[in-house]
């Protein structure tokens, strides 16, 4: 039957190899149970709730990717995305985490209809890389802000905005540890780095940070909390286009780039090409509606599905034995409980780290393109707000196109999009 259903033979592979490397996969993702709650808790939502919603949407995300689409691609909500919903939509904008909710439902509706029309390939081609890439840095200097300041390396300061917080607290020398140590890990390619950074801190805040143990295993909390509490009705009343915007954007991008460079790595595209694109992008945006229902911020492909990858995973198999361990996750709430702030610190720098990597993909010679670049990804962080971030990008690079005279290099879609963000600075203010 699994021969039959993912094709193992065809793809050189078999179960067991299937099986080791779903798990894996797992391992190497499985942080998001902790820091989603962390994150998405901040903005006010049940932090026990948010923890069944990220194991479900994660667990039914991942089975759909496997057993729809055949690739051996893990889903789980997005970091970046989850810290836009958390600190620059509802903590930030004042905007209600129902309708923030909203947002992402409409969102992945938005998704789901550009990928049945065919219009993902149009608007992805029609972003400028150096667009792309700036989005992708932004967010990580965005997360590593957060990160900073939830281990209390970086504080408010009326003088200066920021300054160096108290780094002789507990809090700061463990998220310090933590984040040596998931490096280092990382660097020997100890699966599960991330992970076991997490834990590290977390055993050491028993000792050092006042915290308390709550038990490892118990039954499922209850979902209800979250569970089809978004606002679609307060999301279009509170006139959040940019809110959308920046979820379908940041979405689009995520879930394409990392879809085809986990497909790249397993050597499953065919001139250059993904054949189940589309259906690998209905189960993403599939399971952006389905985690707003459930009550969490937007689900995406995950890049660490290419350490599943490099153990040997082809097929849709791999990605179910990452949904089964993700149900299982579902009886170990109170270990995510006990896991503080600045245990989860570590991995948000560390993932803010790795995003900034993109930069040298800039081309910095030409300044109608980087400049663009700059603005954008120094304005997410400067300004706390990666809709903002995102708009004066788009805006500086129309402009910068059009007074150059290069204005038939840009897009058609890069011009509406520029036209909406003005718009909506115009008339609504940031």
């Amino acid at each position: 039957m699994l021969e039959k259903l993912f094709k193992l033979s065809e793809s050189g592979t078999n179960v067991r190899t299937e099986l080791l490397a779903g798990l894996t996969t797992f391992l190497t993702m499985v942080y998001i149970i902790f820091v989603n709650p962390s994150i998405l808790g901040d903005a006010g939502m049940p932090r026990e709730s948010v923890f069944v919603a990220t194991c479900i949407v994660a667990a039914l995300g991942t089975a759909v990717m496997g057993l729809y689409a055949n690739y051996p691609i893990a889903m789980a909500p997005g970091m970046g995305l989850n810290a836009y919903f958390a600190y620059a939509v509802v903590l930030g904008m004042g905007i209600s985490w129902q309708a923030a909710l909203g947002a992402v439902f409409i969102s992945g509706c938005l998704f789901i209809v550009v990928t049945l029309v065919g219009l993902r390939g149009a608007i992805v081609n029609g972003i400028p890389r150096s667009m792309r890439v700036a989005i992708t840095v932004g967010l990580g200097m965005f997360l590593a802000l957060i990160a900073l300041k939830n281990a209390g390396i970086v504080v408010a300061s009326e003088a200066t905005l920021v300054k160096a917080g108290d780094l002789h607290q507990p809090q700061a020398i463990m998220a310090v540890v933590g984040f040596l140590a998931i490096v280092a890990l990382d660097r020997l390619k100890v699966r599960g780095a991330i992970l076991i950074g997490i834990v590290l801190v977390t055993v050491l805040s028993f000792f050092f940070g006042g915290n308390t143990y709550k038990g490892i295993f118990s039954a499922p909390p209850s979902i209800d909390p979250t569970l089809f509490q978004l606002d679609i009705a307060g999301a279009l009343s509170a006139g959040i286009l940019n809110v959308v915007l920046v979820f379908f954007l940041v979405e689009l991008f995520d879930a394409t780039g990392t879809l085809m460079g986990v497909a790249r790595r397993a050597g499953l595209l065919v001139e250059g090409k993904m054949e189940r694109m589309n259906k690998a992008l209905l189960a993403d945006s599939g399971a952006i509606v389905a985690g707003s229902l459930l009550g969490t911020s937007s689900t995406t492909a995950y890049l660490e599905s290419a350490s599943g990858v490099q153990a040997g995973g082809r097929t849709g198999l791999t990605a179910l034995a990452v949904a089964a361990l993700f149900l299982a996750c579902l009886f170990i709430a109170p270990l995510a409980g006990v896991v503080p702030a600045y245990a989860t610190a570590p991995a948000l720098l560390f993932v803010a780290c790795l995003m900034l990597s993109d930069l040298g993909d800039v081309e910095w010679s030409d300044s109608t393109e980087s400049i663009p670049a700059a603005v954008t990804a120094l304005g997410m962080p400067f300004t706390f707000s990666i809709a903002e971030g995102i708009a004066f990008g788009f805006i500086t690079y129309a402009a910068l196109k059009l007074l150059t005279g290069r204005a038939r290099e840009v897009a058609p879609v890069v011009w509406v999009i520029a036209a909406l963000f003005t718009f909506k600075i115009v008339y609504v203010g940031t």
